[in-house]
């Protein structure tokens, strides 16, 4: 079966050449995105996504024609997930940037935009008993400025990160920001246990406005169990107790090592347990 993306409201198969040279978002990664999970035909925590993406779009001064709109953009997903048979559960990838231009001579500041999707496999989701891998990658830091919580294609903190993950065979990386503390992993957000206490790192410290992040911070609160938006220290990380990474396509996995230092999992089990109730 041919797989499809949508590039500015049409179908084309997977392969297609469609930017040119002068495409700013090729150029200087002029541009942000957003990773979204379908679920039985729906995207979960649809209004949350689409209410970062606003933000972030506007934040980077972009333009929005009339028929630009949340709704316009969540109907041309299900299309999209329909026609390549992915309502089941698939990971959701909307790519916005502006078109073609120079630095200081861009076309318009109007959006255009693709949208592509990936079937995900039926164990999505399910709890990882074998823990995940970590390293703490040092070489490329992440500012704390406006621009660090939203999901902008100035990537390479992150490219970086990744690529050291594949060289030294861990599942993720840690990501340091200016202040050599921990920011966020390349696709997931951190989160530590110490003494039944949860603990993140708070937006100040650059870390990504994570969709699961806020639902997990909401979720411990209902509970009544101790959570907090701090600076986290490498060593701080290293004694904890338990920890842990959330994004929207895992919602939770369990890091069972970094470096030498081996965690526990109850605490996160219960957690765990609470997100899927």
């Amino acid at each position: 079966m041919s797989i499809f993306f949508n590039y500015n409201g049409k179908f084309y198969k997977e392969g297609t050449a469609i930017i040119g040279p002068d495409n700013r978002g090729l150029r200087y990664g002029d541009g942000l995105f957003e990773t979204m999970k379908i679920k039985n035909g729906s995207i979960e925590f649809a209004d949350d996504h689409f209410a970062r993406l606003w933000k972030g779009m506007k934040l980077l001064g972009f333009e929005f024609p009339k028929h630009f709109s949340p709704d316009m953009l969540e109907e041309l997903v299900y299309g999209l997930v329909k026609k390549n048979g992915h309502e089941l559960m698939a990971r959701i990838r909307l790519n916005i940037f502006r078109g073609d231009g120079g630095l200081y001579d861009a076309k318009d500041l109007k959006p255009e935009y693709i949208i592509q999707s990936w079937q995900l496999p039926a164990g999505n989701g399910e709890w990882n008993s074998n823990g995940l891998v970590l390293g703490i990658n040092t070489e490329a830091q992440k500012s704390c400025d406006l621009f660090s919580n939203i999901k902008h294609n100035n990537y390479l903190p992150y490219i970086m990160a990744a690529l050291k993950t594949k060289q030294e065979k861990w599942n993720d990386a840690l990501l340091l920001n200016v202040h050599g503390r921990i920011c966020d992993s390349t696709i997931a957000n951190v989160f530590l246990i110490k003494d039944e206490q949860v603990f993140t790192a708070a937006l100040t410290e650059g870390c990504v406005a994570g969709i699961m992040r806020q639902q997990l911070i909401n979720i411990l609160k209902k509970h009544h169990i101790p959570v907090t938006e701090t600076a986290i220290s490498i060593e701080t990380l290293l004694n904890a107790d338990e920890v842990f990474l959330t994004n929207c396509i895992y919602k939770l996995r369990w890091v069972q090592r970094i470096g030498e230092r081996t965690f526990e999992n109850l605490f996160t089990q219960k957690i765990f347990s609470l997100m899927n109730s």
